[in-house]
């Protein structure tokens, strides 16, 4: 039986790669993730599985026997001071699954599933199912101006193979992910494990706004071109457009100013906002009407304000027979993107959520009971074993 205690050693490897007091921090290409690759391949071993890194990056541990095979796992890449259990325990819980499988399960850590450095979420599975442009991706820089394509070489993943990741996936039958619960509904429902029936739908817009710098003391406001202003607003209105509709959220996620100087009125701003509904319709006519906003905002300040879309995830339900297999867990709906759901568009897939009483994650304060854990775990190899 998968107990607690098996789950607490398997991570005790692993937790304090890349912890710090700001919380954990093992992003893509790093040499953190590089440590955390290792843990993954000393596991692998442990449970009689060999180690292949597919042509996207992301670390697979096979049985010896022929393929193709139901998978688990999750990833091992962290958002910047983030939690400790997020894609972590999904993996660990893969490898006590794996070795109680009679050699019928794989295990897979996605590369880049958080996408925090390059601003490329889902990178690993968005690649396995074809739905990547390598072009863009490869060259994208990070905060220090490197390269992605560069990061990957530095990594030991050659991303000339990216376009090669697709034939991997004929070696999947379908793949069930552990997570734990991003939310409080499993709290609210008293249930240490849930179903995930569903993802919302999911957007990531990119904004570039382009002023002037000017003294901030001598500047009238007339003669302004104030970039941090104008990010304010479009923040405001993309809140207000959302409505009233409490499942329909956005965020603005990130912010870098220019010159960012105490005595100097802003010239520029780049800036994330992220955006989640269950119906996808809603969510691209609320892109709609806020690029809209934006062009309007331009003529009104003078400040040039350019909106992209960085990624863009339409909702997916799982597979129903993944659904059956879960037995009487309860089912949930989920915000946050996930591996499970890019790999639902073209295989049976699903998820196994772990309560967080709190509902706090992406933070240091993230925290889940391993006994839940535990639980959602021997629910997950049910549900393999129902399923291979």
């Amino acid at each position: 039986m998968i107990a607690a205690a098996e789950l607490r050693d398997r991570l005790a490897g692993l937790e304090p790669i890349g912890l710090g007091p700001g919380g954990t921090n093992r992003l893509a290409w790093t040499e953190e993730l590089a440590a955390a690759e290792a843990w993954f391949g000393e596991q692998a071993g442990a449970a009689g599985l060999r180690v292949e890194r597919d042509p996207a990056g992301s670390l697979w541990a096979v049985p010896d026997g022929p393929g193709p095979w139901w998978a688990t796992g999750s990833h091992l890449d962290s958002v910047r001071s983030g939690g400790r259990f997020d894609g972590a325990l999904g993996v660990a819980a893969g490898f006590a699954v794996a070795e109680r499988s009679g050699g019928r399960v794989a295990v897979i850590a996605f590369a880049d599933e958080e996408g925090a450095r390059f601003n490329t979420p889902t990178f690993g599975s968005r690649a396995l199912v074809g739905r990547l442009d390598g072009a863009d991706v490869l060259a994208r820089a990070d905060d220090d101006g490197i390269v992605l394509a560069d990061a990957m070489r530095a990594a030991g993943a050659d991303p000339d193979r990216l376009a090669g990741a697709p034939a991997w996936l004929e070696r999947l039958r379908g793949f069930v992910e552990l997570h734990i619960d991003q939310t409080q509904d499993l709290e609210r429902l008293g249930a240490p494990a849930g179903a995930v029936r569903a993802l919302a739908s999911r957007m990531r817009l990119a904004l570039t706004f382009a002023g002037r710098a000017d003294h901030a003391g001598t500047t009238r406001r007339a003669e302004r071109r104030d970039a941090l202003a104008a990010a304010a607003r479009l923040i405001v209105a993309a809140d207000e457009l959302a409505g009233g509709d409490p499942d329909f959220l956005v965020t603005a996620a990130r912010m870098l100013v220019e010159p960012n100087a105490f005595t100097t009125v802003p010239s520029g701003v780049r800036l994330w906002i992220d955006g989640r509904a269950p119906d996808p319709v809603r969510l691209t006519a609320w892109r709609a009407a806020l690029a809209v906003r934006g062009e309007e905002l331009a003529a009104a300040t003078g400040v040039a304000i350019e909106l992209a879309t960085a990624s863009h995830t339409e909702g997916v339900g799982f597979a129903p027979e993944v659904l059956a297999a879960m037995g009487d867990l309860p089912e949930l709906v989920c915000f946050a993107g996930h591996d499970a759901g890019i790999l639902a568009e073209r295989l049976p897939a699903g998820m196994v959520f772990v309560r967080n009483a709190t509902g706090v994650s992406h933070a240091p304060e993230e925290h889940v009971e391993l006994e839940d854990a535990a639980v959602a775990a021997r629910s997950l190899l049910g549900v393999l074993e129902r399923l291979a």
